[in-house]
This record gives structure tokens, sequence and C-alpha cells, in this order.
């Protein structure tokens, strides 16, 4: 039953915020402000607004289905070179931790963090680290031994884990060869003395990798909260983060089309229901059967299609794809074509899954700290950074909120290594990072309330802690998968790509700038994916740190966006610096504050704002009164009016 008054009541109560702008306790006129609820964008809820609670919860899992497969697949790559791969039991326990991590780190970002409604979740820019670590002779995996719980053939795993590696992106080929080989690494006469606690030693392997992520994030904590991230911002224009953002949805194409080509046919449906419901169907509204205090029971519409629309493609499909498994529509055959559509390919975890387990620090031991597994891993957490910078971007605009400032920026990145630290503390065997998938659902569902995505983060500590209820989510086909990460992917990709609207693409600067930074983060990515070991500076390390770097697209696109944007000759108005800046709400302090108020922190605002010296601290919301852009001098055809962008949907005359 859906409460429709509370919907109604939401939806007036916004647009009552949109016409009327209160300071203190005096009503004045509406200003001329960047609305909170863009006409363009079609939002039902927007960043500030709170849905019922039960939508919310419903929407919230719908995040939770859209993280699920990018995260699942994370516990079976890291099993190989844990020596875990046999060890369903193991593998369930290690996707309970990363689930529940992922919701600590998710409820921390978008209470304290950033503030938007943005999911944190593990991440595979550590995966080369983690496999240059645990390929060090000392932790070669020992002689095959029996193991009571082992239900599944290593060469299946091992084939599992390899696809779901070559699902990610061109910086994981180290970890491919890694894998490729490993059968080929187990040394029978290793000393496993070193693994008497256990069979095979994977919790030595687990707590190095604990103690490298550990320490790593404490430079991400480092340059997030000393506000260094937020220096660099003010250089950053629609230039250097269109790259960034749009290679972010690029560069996981292969993701996309690894999980979808496991069966082109339930992908290609869920495709269709995502698109026939979000798109075709958003403005069709169902009957509900509603109660009110004092009326009883009644019947009103409810926009289901509109606000579910990629839990219930997923719903269907899975359902299609459950019965043809139950009558070997599906074949149970490895080798055939159409088994990866089966449900029942993962039903191990959920058969080994504890009904009951709470994740906990030092889980798996006191972990351990040596300095190669630091400035190893130390690549990867530079890696998430940038990639996080984007997403904050792309979920900001996709939500109804301003672009994010300094202080919500080195928030955000200073909270996302707090949340590595716990990452490692709790022993996931990961760190974490924003999710890009989530953000394109925001655009695909409507959705951008920060509550949602709260909820969201209970459903994965709840999942995390509750195993079988977590493992149930396993059987869905990667081709289900594969079809949400396509809609996603290619949302974020549109997103990064619309920042183009502020610039003159009629300059050939511009045009140049765009094209070589897109160009360049897939041309050298990919060639080092196909030329392992490119870098060779003689420092083992700092080949690590350099070949990561220069595999991530979003580093190499971003960077050189904003070198050329910063280095190249252009006036304001041709960088699209001038609309760039009103977005910010620079050149009025007093809509700045109210547009602001969203990255504000949940309490102690008070204090913060009485408080002279707190803007002087990077990562309080007070800290831009003193760290401001200098204005540039605008003439009068300069002059840009902000509410005709917004009524003209971005465009600019």
């Amino acid at each position: 039953m859906t409460d429709i008054t509370e919907i109604e009541a939401d939806q007036a109560q916004g647009e009552q915020e949109e016409s009327d702008v209160f300071v203190g306790q005096k009503k004045q006129k509406p200003k001329r402000v960047k609305s909170c609820k863009p006409e363009n964008l079609d939002l039902l809820y927007t960043i500030h607004d709170e849905p019922p609670w039960y939508l919310s919860i419903l929407l919230g899992l719908q995040h939770y289905l859209t993280m699920f497969g990018a995260t699942m697949a994370l516990p079976l790559i890291l099993a190989v070179p844990l020596c875990v791969e046999d060890n369903t039991l193991v593998k369930s326990e290690l996707m309970g931790t990363i689930f529940f991590v992922s919701g600590l780190s998710t409820l921390l970002q978008s209470t304290f963090g950033c503030r938007l409604p943005i999911v944190q979740g593990g991440t595979y820019t550590f995966l080369v680290p983690t496999f240059a670590i645990l390929g060090l002779e000392k932790y070669k995996c020992p002689a095959k031994v029996a193991m009571g719980n082992a239900t599944e053939p290593t060469t299946d795993v091992l084939t599992v884990s390899v696809d779901m590696l070559n699902a990610t992106s061109s910086m994981f080929t180290t970890a491919v060869s890694y894998l490729v080989s490993s059968t080929d690494k187990l040394d029978l006469d290793a000393d496993t003395s070193q693994f008497d606690d256990d069979p095979v030693g994977w919790k030595v392997r687990m707590r190095e990798i604990q103690g490298a992520i550990m320490v790593s994030s404490l430079v991400q904590v480092l340059i997030g909260f000393s506000g260094l991230m937020g220096v660099l911002l003010q250089y950053i224009g629609p230039l250097s983060i269109t790259p960034t953002i749009a290679l972010v949805g690029f560069s996981l194409f292969n993701v996309a089309g690894n999980f979808a080509g496991k069966h082109w046919g339930i992908c290609c449906m869920t495709i269709f229901l995502i698109v026939l419901f979000s798109q075709y169907m958003k403005n069709i509204s169902v009957p509900s059967l509603v109660y009110r205090r004092g009326k009883g029971f009644g019947m009103t519409w409810f926009p289901l299609f509109k606000l579910f629309p990629v839990i219930l493609a997923i719903v269907i499909a899975w359902v299609i794809s459950a019965v043809f498994t139950v009558t070997d529509v599906f074949p149970n055959d490895p080798d055939h074509w159409q088994y990866g559509a089966r449900t029942d390919i993962h039903k191990n975890v959920l058969q080994n899954a504890a009904w009951f387990r709470f994740p906990y620090p030092g889980q798996w031991g006191t972990p351990t700290v040596s300095a190669a597994g630091v400035f190893g891993m130390l690549a990867g957490v530079l890696a998430s950074m940038i990639e996080s910078v984007g997403d904050y971007y792309a979920c900001a605009r996709l939500s109804g909120a301003p672009p994010p400032p300094n202080h919500a920026v080195n928030r955000g990145i200073g909270m996302e290594g707090i949340c590595c630290f716990l990452a490692g503390l709790w022993g996931s065997g990961n760190g974490t990072t924003s999710y890009s998938e989530n953000i394109g659902a925001i655009g695909i569902t409507k959705v951008g309330s920060r509550r949602v995505v709260q909820w969201g983060a209970v459903i994965m500590l709840i999942f995390g802690i509750l195993g079988k209820f977590g493992a149930l989510f396993t059987t869905i086909p990667d081709p289900i998968i594969g079809a949400v990460f396509i809609i996603t992917f290619g949302m974020v990709t549109a997103v990064g790509i619309s920042n183009l609207q502020f610039v003159d693409m009629n300059s050939s600067r511009n045009l140049f700038i765009i094209g070589f930074s897109l160009f360049c983060g897939m041309v050298i990515p990919d060639y080092l994916k196909n030329n392992e070991g490119a870098i060779k500076t003689g420092v083992v390390e700092l080949d690590q740190i350099i070949t990561v770097l220069l595999s991530t697209n979003m580093f190499v696109g971003g960077f050189l966006g904003f070198v050329l944007d910063n280095t190249i000759p252009g006036t304001p108005k041709e960088r699209g610096l001038l609309i760039w800046r009103k977005l910010m709400g620079e050149h009025d302090p007093e809509s700045e504050e109210e547009n602001l108020k969203c990255y504000d922190l949940p309490f102690g605002m008070g204090f913060i704002r009485r408080t002279f010296c707190m803007q002087y601290v990077p990562f309080c919301p007070t800290f831009e009164r003193c760290f401001r852009w200098k204005s540039q001098p605008e003439t009068e055809t300069e002059m840009v009016d902000v509410s005709v962008i917004s009524s003209n949907g971005g465009k600019t005359n």
C-alpha cells in the first residue's frame, strides 16, 4: 500500500521551496538562483527530498541490486590469489564482509563526507597492486589440501575469475596474467610453517593486504582533509571534468560487454524492459490501494514505472531465467552458450553462507605492513581519488545539486580515505570508491534523494550480516547485471559529455583539448594492456604506481584536459568558466549559501558559522568564504543568465 499523500506533500513542499527564498525569518521575493529541482532533469526527488520510508527502502534496494554484480565479483577474483578458490565458505564470508563495509562506507560518505547520494563499494583499482603483492615468492599458494567444504573444482573458479577480470578495464592485465599462471605457481615444496593457523595460509595473505590498504589510505585522508584536492579544483573547469567523467563510462564498456555476453538474449530483454519502463511508460501510473487517516482505504494512482524501472526489469528477467533454469531450457553444460544465464551457477555460495555472521575488525588477525605492499597499493588509492572526483560532479548534476564546492570535495576524499582504512581493518581484501553505475541509476530513476542512498546503505549492512539473504542475490544471472551496466554506464558517459554545453564548441582550441584528452584516455591504457611491463624505471614500486595511473582511463584523460585547459591561452567565456562559476554561485554570496546548503554537515552548523577560525579549515562548509575564485572582468555580452540556461535545457543563445 502507498500513502500517496506523503508523496504529494513532498512534491508540494519542493515547489514551495522553489517559489520562495527565506533569509533568516524574513520572507523575500524569489531570487534568480539555480533551482534545486531543474526542470530539464525531471527529478521526482532531489537531494534534499525525503520520500516515505517504505518507498525509500524499495528505492534503496534498487541501488543495492545495481551495485551488486560488480561488488560480488571481487571476492570471487580475490579467492584465487588467496588460495581459497575451492572454499565457498571463505568466499561467502568475504562477500558478507565487503557488503558490510560498503554499507558502512556509503552511510559515512553520504552523512559526513561529500553529502551526495553516492554509493561506496569495492574498487577494481586495488586489484593490480593486490596481485603484485601476492605474487611474491613467500605468498605462493602451497600444495593443494583437502577441504571439507570444497564444492566446486578449481578450474571452474579460475575460469570465472579470469572472466571477471577481463570484464573490468585495461589496467587489470597483470591480474589476468597472474590468474592464468596461478596454477603453475603452486610450489609443492614450499615452506608452509607460516600457515599453521589455516591449511593454505590465506589469512596470512589477507593480513598483508589489509596492512597495505590501511597505511596507503592514510595518504588519501591527508590529501582530502588538508585541502590539497580543493586547491586543484580552483583550476578545474568543464574541459577538465568532461573527459574525467566521460571516460568513467567509456572505460567500463568491457565490464558491461563481458557480463552481457553470457547471454545476449536475456541481456537485450532486460535492456528493453528498463528502457520501456523508464522512458516510454514513465508517465503511466498504476492504481494502488492506500490508507488515509480518517478516510480509510481508497484507490489512487502511483508512478510505479518512473520510480522502479530497474528493479522491475531485474525481477522480471530474474524470474524468467529461473523458470528456464528449472525446466533446463538453459542447459546445465558449462560449455554451452546459454549456460551463463542460469540462476544456479553460484548456488554453492548460497548453500554455504551462514544465516547470521557479524563481520568485525581484525577478524582475520592483526594486519601486517611492508614497504613494498604500501607503495604498490598507493597507486590504487591515487587512481581511486581521481575517479571519485569525477563521480562527485556527475552525481551532483543528476541529483539536482549544485557542483560540489571545495570543502565538500575535500571532505569526500578524506572520508573515502577513512572508509578505505576501515575496509582494511575489517578485512574485505579491497578498498572503497564511489560507484558510477549507481550515479547512472539516479538519472534513470529520477530519484536523487540522499535519504534513499542511506536506506540502501542500511540494506547493505543487513545483507552483509544475514549471509543467506545476501547470497540469494548471487543467483541473478550475469546477463541481467550486464544490461543494468549498459544502461547506467551510458548515462554516466552522457553526463560527462553534457558539461560541454558550457564551453564554446566552435573554438578549435576547445575541440583540440577535448578530442585529444578523450582519445589519449583510451589509447594509452590500451597500449599498456597490450604491452605488459612497458614501464621500466628500475624501481619496482614506482613501475607499479606509474602503470596503474597510466592504465586508469579517467586519470589520463582528466590530467591531459586539466593541463591543456590551464596552459593553452583562452578567454574565460571560451573555456566555459563564466557559466561554470555562476553555477557555483560565485557572484552572489547569499544565493551561494542557499544553494550549497545540501553540502552542510548534518549537525553543528550553528557552532561552525559562529566560530571565525573554522573558515580556515579546508573541510568545513564555511571554508569557501575565505577562498573563492578571483572574479574575472566581464563585458555586457559575456554576462550569462543562469536561469535562461535552465529554461532552455542547458543551451545558451
